[in-house]
């Protein structure tokens, strides 16, 4: 029995080669020998083999799959949004069925413009003029013409828009064969607001035409959702828009008086 023993702990010794680590005791070898898959821990249990990769290659999928997810996902609810046009008000610049990009950090980090193209919530019923149907759910598209404390106004067919008495060519964007208004208006650009015009004007449901509800035809600031910047279909139109803006360059600001 003795001889048993002294073979077994050669055996042990011979096994545990040069490992600095002190010798296991005979439980946990037997554990060990009696394991025919799994090697010893330190509690002299088996651990079964691969178990660490097989968590490694789910950490790693989530990884690889998730974070993208997840930054397509903020990308898409914090900076830009997407929008079909289903109406002909913003012809020829944009087209019904054009699916259009839209840029969220204005107004929210940047400052609105004249000539910017802003989609917005719709302030006090418009779509029920809009007789194509809703743009994207209760949203609006339109061309900003006047910001806060701007007075625009047109005297009628054949008369451009004027902005603070300058007037303003808008040859670049409007539809063409449109008038930039077929009858005469004047409106004053309260504090919180901005006027918005299609480019096509003949077919635009626009602050023009409603000047009677309860915003005077203006549109809240914050109703704004964001500034179109680019049209991504149909594929043959791919391209940024331009804001135009070149077009109010002699516009001076609007009179501090109006925004109070």
């Amino acid at each position: 029995m003795q001889s048993n023993d002294e073979d077994l702990h050669t055996l042990m010794v011979s096994d545990h080669g040069v490992n600095p680590e002190p010798l296991p005791s005979r439980a946990e070898f037997e554990a060990a020998r009696g394991g025919a898959s799994g090697s010893y821990g330190a509690n002299g249990g088996a651990l079964r083999n691969g178990g660490g990769r097989e968590r490694s290659g789910w950490h790693d999928f989530l990884i690889w799959c998730g974070v993208p997810v997840i930054a397509v996902l903020l990308v898409r609810i914090l900076l830009i949004g997407c929008y079909v046009i289903p109406s002909g008000s913003m012809m020829n610049t944009i087209e019904p069925g054009d699916k259009v990009v839209t840029s969220k950090l204005t107004p929210r980090v940047f400052d609105l413009k004249r000539g910017d193209v802003v989609v917005f919530k719709d302030p006090a019923n418009w779509l029920s003029a809009e007789h194509s149907g809703n743009f994207g759910g209760d949203y609006l598209i339109k061309r900003l013409i006047g910001l806060p404390g701007d007075v625009v106004e047109c005297e009628g067919a054949g008369q451009p828009v004027k902005v603070n008495g300058v007037a303003v060519d808008e040859s670049s964007y409007l539809r063409p064969g449109v008038e930039p208004s077929a009858f005469p208006f004047r409106v004053e650009v309260t504090a919180g607001h901005v006027f918005v015009l299609g480019d096509n004007r003949a077919n635009s449901a626009d602050s023009r035409y409603h000047q009677d509800d309860g915003e005077h035809g203006l549109v809240p600031v914050g109703d704004v959702v964001g500034v179109a910047v680019a049209r991504y279909w149909p594929i043959d139109r791919i391209g940024l828009f331009a804001d135009h803006r070149d077009v109010f360059a002699d516009v001076p600001d609007g009179s501090e008086s109006q925004q109070s």
